[in-house]
């Protein structure tokens, strides 16, 4: 078992990604604690993992965007298992699209506040006893937004450039004891983000919901949607032993469609 007897932490973790990843860390061994702001989807995870895979599944209801929540949420993991996380994955975040011109302070401080707020306080609680212990990883869920720009997302897109300047200046601060801070990079992923994404486009085009599915499928050269354990299989591979030589990388998985 590759993460046997590991403590994770997943943010966002009711459901799409973060769920995958829960289900791929439990059955490779790791005690799990599922967090996001909605306790009943964690509480049906935190049950899966637990009759699944035997490991112990906990749910905690959180706020990442608050600092007060974020740090209730650490005392109810020390609590459980007796220490802090020895895996984090800040996965909680939201995608809300607007012109810049139409982008007022209430949703950019929304998307800042979740996305990249949330990464930094989750971070800077978790990585003091990944020092004390010499071990840890960290993976940050990004996005190929993070790396290029469109239009009616620049708030969206300035969370996850904020996620990978995070991401790489953390990874410098701790790559001598024995942590690794990475973040992964999606396109479009099969998960109710997108589906979201979908019922926007055909609001505001005049596309229907098949030709919305179709235009974002495009943006991969795989003509595809990247499926959540696509996500949760490398998540794996940087929490691993196997991956401890990836360090302060931002890693694309979205079929070709961003080359750097």
């Amino acid at each position: 078992m590759k993460l046997q007897n590991k403590i994770a932490l997943i943010t966002g973790g009711g459901r799409g990604i973060g769920r995958a990843v829960a289900h791929a860390f439990a059955k490779e061994g790791a005690h799990v604690a599922v967090a996001a702001r909605s306790e009943e989807q964690v509480a049906r995870v935190a049950r899966e993992l637990a009759e699944q895979f035997q490991v112990q599944a906990i749910a905690i209801a959180c706020d990442v965007s608050d600092a007060t929540s974020v740090k209730a949420m650490f005392a109810k993991l020390q609590e459980a298992f007796g220490r802090g996380p020895d895996i984090l994955v800040n996965n909680a975040g939201i995608a809300e699209s607007a012109l810049l011109t139409r982008t007022d302070d209430e949703l950019w401080r929304r998307i800042l506040g979740i996305n990249l707020d949330g990464t930094f306080y989750c971070m800077r609680a978790a990585l003091p006893q990944m020092i004390e212990r010499g071990w840890g990883r960290v993976i940050n869920m990004a996005s190929i937004a993070g790396k290029t720009g469109a239009p009616y997302i620049a708030a969206y897109s300035a969370s996850k450039h904020g996620v990978l300047g995070l991401t790489r200046s953390a990874s410098q601060e701790v790559a001598s004891k024995g942590i690794t801070v990475n973040a992964i990079c999606p396109g479009y992923v099969d998960t109710d983000m997108t589906t979201g994404a979908v019922e926007i486009i055909t609001n505001k085009t005049s596309l229907t919901r098949d030709q919305a599915l179709d235009s974002l499928k495009k943006m991969s050269p795989q003509n595809r949607l990247i499926t959540a354990e696509e996500v949760a299989a490398l998540a794996l591979l940087l929490a691993s032993e196997e991956g401890r030589g990836i360090n302060g990388q931002a890693i694309n998985i979205d079929g070709g469609g961003v080359l750097f």
